[in-house]
């Protein structure tokens, strides 16, 4: 077994992490919140590129830490090795031995021009699942280019469905093509790791931020490829439903989701609307005339202010809700209530309280299993000494 004081369903197997940025850190702090042992390979000196990511900052100025390496960290150990350092290729070597999976993010032929193709790597560990991200895949006519998160939502084309109209592309307010390369990367390797199980043989899992957008463009997608309809941008409202979205109301907004006509009934019965009425009585109708719906909308809400809006919309069974501002969230009792908040204490920054993972295990009783004993993130080779003791020792699985 290895050394592991972590606990989850994952906490027999050990990670070596070789990413940085945020693709693969997410993937692998996805794995270490299960209690899987990750240890960090970073870059003597600077470590993980988002080390130097900010303001913010907090901390001394001489150990300051970046709240964005703060993100996509916890619960991993780290350990600098210069992977062109026979000695220190020798302890990542080391582990790879006794790894279950590997995760890297290099751009295509760098781990083979450092003597670590994946050829060699499964030759050494033939039960080794090794998960590679790239930007934009790793064959193909563009297999290679390098990928960063804002390129690739606008080369998938996320940045054309998100804006206020068809001439005002946006980003995604968080790196969400980054982070859904990760999510799809960390499912890749759990498939990978059920059917070693059964063969006992390991394999490589390939994603990259092109395919994870993609694979998350859902119903605009099918919109495109069955229906030859080209999705663009329209704000806060749903292409193929109405009303849903963002409403205007005497003191602000609100958002509503009538996703069914049932819904609709009930929405026009709490507020003295006909359901019935001319060009409103479908979906379909009301999404062909949306901006009509909007104002009718928006009409009865202009008497109304959001809090007794709100409460009225809950009172006749309609789905709706605020938009919150990142501090209110974390703030929102719901939230804590469900475990997303975790506290942790740092080495040189002491007390911390961080996002945490959205997972929850109960067993057959209905007690709750999940993982409360979370790691912070680790400085620059913190684990150095330990990790690289037990590699020289042999450490056993």
């Amino acid at each position: 077994m290895v050394n592991n004081n972590m606990t989850g369903p994952l906490s027999d197997l050990l990670v070596v992490d070789l990413t940085r940025a945020l693709a693969g850190p997410h993937a692998t702090q996805m794995l270490g919140d299960l209690g899987a042992r990750v240890v960090k390979v970073e870059a003597p000196g600077s470590g993980d590129d988002t080390r130097g990511w900010g303001p913010p900052f907090v901390g001394e100025p001489d150990a300051r830490q970046s709240t964005y390496f703060l993100c996509t960290n916890r619960n991993k150990e780290s350990i600098a090795l210069d992977l062109k350092d026979e000695g220190d290729k020798a302890v990542l070597l080391g582990l790879v031995d006794r790894a279950d999976v590997l995760v890297e993010n290099f751009r295509t032929g760098v781990l083979e021009r450092l003597g670590l193709g994946i050829e060699e790597l499964m030759r050494r560990n033939p039960r080794l699942v090794v998960l590679s991200i790239t930007g934009f895949g790793h064959d193909g006519p563009e297999g290679g280019r390098a990928g960063y998160d804002q390129i690739a939502q606008g080369e998938a084309g996320l940045m054309s469905l998100t804006g206020s109209g068809p001439d005002d592309p946006q980003r995604v307010g968080v790196p969400i093509a980054d982070l859904l390369s990760g999510m799809y990367g960390a499912y890749g390797i759990l498939a990978a790791l059920h059917e070693r199980a059964s063969t006992g043989k390991g394999q490589v899992v390939r994603t990259s931020l092109l395919a994870s957008v993609v694979g998350v463009h859902a119903f605009q997608g099918t919109r495109w490829t069955v229906a030859g309809e080209v999705g663009r941008a329209q704000g806060n409202h749903h292409p193929s439903i109405a009303p849903y979205g963002l409403f205007r109301c005497r003191d602000g907004a609100v958002q509503i989701a009538l996703g069914s006509e049932g819904l609709w009934k009930k929405f026009c019965a709490g507020f003295g609307l006909d359901p019935d009425a001319e060009g409103l009585a479908t979906n379909s109708e009301r999404v062909a005339v949306r901006e009509r719906v909007i104002e009718v909308v928006e009409e009865v809400f202009a008497d109304w202010d959001s809090e007794p809006l709100l409460a009225r919309l809950a009172e006749v069974g309609v789905p709706a809700g605020k938009v919150r501002t990142l501090d209110e969230v974390y703030e929102w009792d719901q939230v804590a209530s469900q475990g997303l908040l975790v506290d942790v204490e740092h080495p040189t920054l002491g007390g911390l309280t961080l996002p945490g993972p959205p997972l929850r295990f109960f067993d057959a009783t209905g007690d709750e299993v999940t993982r409360t004993d979370h790691t912070a993130p680790p400085l620059l080779d913190q684990h150095s000494e330990s990790i690289r003791s037990w590699v020289s020792s042999g450490g056993s699985r």
